[in-house]
């Protein structure tokens, strides 16, 4: 009669629970593992030999028989070595050398040979794919067990040997469960303050507006002007990530192995910077078995790439999922997959190739080389994004320290404002009537034209603003309605109920009448 346990894998950003079932039968030595599992799942049965010989029992290999693990579902590929711990479990029970219930518990980790074990990735997916599934108990490595602590209905244990395992399972040895992870909120730790950075007063004024509703904006301007220590402040105004948004976050991150130990919490918005040569799949993520890219990586926070229009084509041509729909889909012949990517997409380019197009200096690009580098960022790119914010060569006297250089305003204040806007924000949208499949909305640049229509009615000197305006700069319609939704972030940091016609004239001021 067959045996079984239980342990679980990651599939896209979830968990998947799978049943190890074990057969012994007498005959010549053999020890299979069958269900799709990868050479990681395959060599499993030498780390497990192994580590059962180190604890003093009986290795497979010390006796003539066949040993068949069976790991179902059977069509699901299986991949990594989580399952090593199970299948010592199931062996050992099997063979009558170790006698506990499995019933309700889920065994996870990667075995040495020596039978300690070594963390694993995705634990809170796992955990939070067990917990729904109705299993008690959870056994981890040692060292996964503050993540797995997120979970809140299920026993999580750390174990860090097989032999730990065994004789706490038996009753021996008391392992006490691992408290509750309670999350503590920080300041944030950004290298850069707004204060630091002298003059640019509009272009951080409309990074002001892009953190406060989770707009994108694309600075352009000649090199050397602060454009990427703008970006690498903007981290510093951000508001705080709300639980569920860590629970998101720490998931993501942990199952792409991102995390900066095993045991860590994700408690600051993710700021992602990839280099621009960096690959199609690195960005917008996929793979012959799905994972994650940067974009998700980024997910609650910030996506910013730098000499954007550097990248290639095909990678900012992706983008405008993302951009959309908040969201990447990756299709493979055998499954769909949907990775979140409700990000805010900070973008820093040049104007021509030289740098210097509009600037004091000269510029040595011939015509055709600027309009073939500014025709790398396409129409509906142009359209996706929200602010496009000019940062120019400053007077060399106000990098001179000074008195005034004091009255800098720093990103706590300005930090400040934007909680407040995304406070009035989130109350807006609570309790919103959303078509299944679509998310709650917790800020501005969510909104679809029903929420508009709801939330940002314009007076009739307004209406007539924008639609001269619209014919002016030849808006679309998505233009339009983002235009509107800007309009309505800037109210909220001024703290009026309804959009005025000075902050449609603002948001009207931040698109481009030309690429550059």
């Amino acid at each position: 009669m067959a045996l079984k346990l239980h342990s679980a894998e990651v599939l896209g950003l979830s968990g998947k629970i799978i049943d190890v079932e074990i057969d012994l039968s007498p005959g010549l030595f053999s020890f299979s593992i069958v269900g799709l599992a990868d050479k990681s799942v395959s060599e499993s049965k030498e780390r497990i030999s192994a580590a059962i010989k180190s604890f003093g029992a009986k290795s497979p290999q010390k006796k003539n028989q066949r040993v068949v693990i069976s790991l179902a579902p059977a069509d699901l590929k299986k991949e990594g070595p989580v399952f090593d711990l199970a299948i010592a479990l199931a062996y050992l029970l099997a063979s009558k050398q170790a006698k506990f219930e499995p019933k309700g518990k889920i065994f996870l980790g990667e075995l040495a040979l020596d039978g300690t074990l070594r963390p694993i990735k995705g634990v809170l997916a796992l955990a939070e794919e067990a917990a729904r599934a109705g299993f008690k108990e959870f056994y981890i490595p040692k060292g996964n067990g503050e993540e797995a602590a997120l979970v809140s209905n299920i026993k999580v244990y750390e174990v860090e040997s097989l032999a730990d395992t065994v004789e706490h399972l038996e009753g021996k040895v008391e392992i006490p469960e691992v408290p509750k992870t309670k999350i503590i909120y920080e300041d944030s730790n950004s290298i850069l303050d707004f204060s630091d950075i002298k003059g640019q007063e509009s272009a951080k004024r409309g990074l002001e507006i892009a953190a406060a509703g989770a707009h994108n904006a694309l600075m352009v301007g000649p090199p050397g002007t602060g454009k990427t220590m703008l970006a690498r402040a903007f981290a510093s105004i951000l508001p705080p990530l709300s639980r569920e948004e860590i629970l998101e976050v720490t998931k993501i991150h942990s199952i792409a192995g991102a995390l900066k130990d095993a045991n860590t919490v994700v408690k600051e918005r993710p700021f992602r910077n990839p280099h621009h040569t960096s690959s199609y799949v690195s960005i917008v993520g996929g793979g012959t078995y799905p994972k994650p890219g940067e974009a998700t990586l980024a997910h609650r926070g910030v996506l910013f790439l730098d000499e954007f229009a550097e990248f290639e084509r095909k990678v900012i041509e992706a983008l405008r999922q993302p951009l959309e729909d908040k969201m990447i889909t990756v299709s493979r012949a055998k499954a769909t997959l949907n990775f979140p990517a409700q990000i805010m997409m900070i973008l820093a380019m040049n104007p021509c190739p030289c740098g210097n197009l509009g600037s004091q200096k000269s510029c040595i690009c011939s015509p055709s080389a600027v309009s073939r580098y500014q025709r790398k960022i396409s129409g509906p790119i142009v359209d996706r994004i929200d602010l496009w914010l000019g940062v120019y060569a400053i007077d060399h006297k106000k990098l001179e320290d000074d008195p005034s250089a004091q009255s800098l305003e720093k990103s706590k204040a300005i930090r400040a404002r934007v909680e407040k806007a995304r406070e009035t924000q989130k109350k807006r949208f609570a309790g919103t009537n959303l078509p299944a499949g679509r998310q709650g909305i917790v800020s501005n640049s969510e909104m679809s034209v029903r929420e508009i229509k709801k939330y940002c009615e314009l007076d009739n000197e307004s209406k007539s603003i924008l639609q001269q305006a619209a014919a002016r700069l030849d808006l679309s319609p998505r233009s339009y309605h983002r235009v509107i939704k800007l309009a309505r972030t800037i109210a909220d940091l001024a703290g009026e109920k309804n959009i005025k016609k000075e902050h449609l004239l603002e948001a009207l001021q931040y698109r481009p009448k030309q690429l550059v």
